[in-house]
């Protein structure tokens, strides 16, 4: 079961970070109940062996190609985010104390904070691009204008996966003319 939950994690890592373009240096936020990946409602059944077969698909992933996973806390620790530090200054983000445990913040931003080199929490982030794994409303983590993003993968176990990509906001009239590369 865990081998499926990794290869679920790391295609819809891969489909997304090819349609959403994202580049070194972008932001991917990833909100992630591991209960709901073991069909158990939300904050019920937290796993972290689930939240490591997840990160075990992403992270090489997300490391090729230089993209920063900010791991969403769930809504105990208010959804705060767990980044690198290099991530936190390149971002200009603000430090918050406080340290993911599996039931004060979910089974995947600890294994996130275990398995990162330098990590920080932060209050949020304004990312490229997120996953949702199981309702965990990563929309408030996310740029101004989110485009819903259809994966060919719709579970990762049993959770529903929703991913966003984001695109620059239009400004001018009627006369304005667009970059249709970032539509």
């Amino acid at each position: 079961m865990l081998n499926k939950i990794k290869e679920q994690a790391a295609a819809a890592v891969e489909e997304l970070l090819a349609v959403a373009g994202l580049q070194a240096g972008d932001l991917l936020v990833i909100g992630c109940s591991s209960s709901e990946i073991l069909g158990e409602k939300i904050g019920t059944a937290s796993s972290m062996d689930a939240a490591g077969a997840v990160l075990d698909g992403v992270l090489p992933l997300l490391k090729e190609k230089g993209v920063f996973l900010a791991a969403q806390c769930c809504e105990h620790l208010n959804r705060a985010i767990i980044v690198e530090r290099e991530a936190a200054r390149a971002y200009g983000l603000e430090e918050v104390n406080v340290l993911p445990q599996p039931k004060a913040g979910g089974s995947f931003a600890t294994t996130a904070w275990q398995r990162m080199r330098n990590p920080v929490a932060v209050e949020a982030v304004r990312a490229q691009a997120g996953l949702d794994i199981g309702g965990t409303l990563i929309g408030m983590h996310l740029k101004a204008v989110a485009v819903p993003v259809r994966l060919s993968v719709k579970t990762i176990g049993q959770a529903p996966l929703m991913s966003a990509r984001t695109r620059p906001k239009f400004i001018g009239g009627s006369r304005a003319q667009y970059d249709e590369s970032k539509l």
